[in-house]
């Protein structure tokens, strides 16, 4: 048997080792570096993140970047004149966060999860300014994020003129628009869509 033949064992044994080793170090430098919102949960970065993605699925980065492709997103500033202008500002962040971080005069309240339900001209459950597919709506949440997706749900809708603002409330807030500060938990005001109606888009 050849010195190279003899060899051969050793230097396989030692390229699956190097391979090992590479591969625990990019697992290592992973978890180092990956934050919580890219991969939420108690599970490990390096575990939420194996497997074989099955076909057709997209990341929620290529799922914002699409919805944001499809609109002309507005500044804070841009926004508030929009609204003047005619446009609806529609606050679609939960009622504790709302107090927790404040609130824009004249938005009108309606939460994420009914949104479709009352700006689909077609809906039974529509607010009644909701009867035209031009109606120019700014959707505001709190950093910008779920408003670009919500956003672009409406123009499945139909309503094409739908955007939302950029930084969301924070950025809102942070140019000093104008906002209410925190506060208690309230009544629904009548700018606030009532939980009757809510309770119909589903029955």
């Amino acid at each position: 048997m050849s010195a190279a033949t003899t060899g051969r064992p050793d230097r396989e044994r030692t390229a699956r080792i190097d391979v090992n080793r590479h591969r625990d170090a990019a697992e290592e430098r992973h978890r180092a570096t990956a934050s919580e919102e890219s991969c939420p949960g108690v599970v490990p970065p390096a575990e939420c993140c194996r497997g074989v993605v099955p076909a057709g699925a997209r990341s929620i980065d290529e799922i914002l970047a699409a919805a944001r492709a499809r609109l002309r997103r507005l500044e804070p500033e841009e926004a508030h004149l929009a609204v003047r202008a005619g446009a609806v500002l529609v606050d679609i962040r939960p009622a504790a966060q709302r107090a927790a971080t404040g609130a824009v005069p004249g938005a009108l309240i309606v939460e994420r999860n009914v949104l479709e339900w009352r700006f689909d001209p077609r809906s039974t459950s529509r607010l009644p300014i909701a009867d035209r597919y031009d109606l120019p709506v700014i959707v505001l949440c709190h950093e910008g994020y779920t408003s670009s997706l919500a956003a672009a749900a409406l123009h499945d809708l139909g309503l094409h003129r739908a955007t939302d603002v950029i930084g969301g409330f924070v950025a809102w807030h942070r140019v000093g628009l104008p906002a209410f500060g925190p506060t208690a938990l309230l009544a629904p005001s009548s700018r606030t869509v009532a939980p009757e109606t809510t309770r119909r888009a589903f029955t």
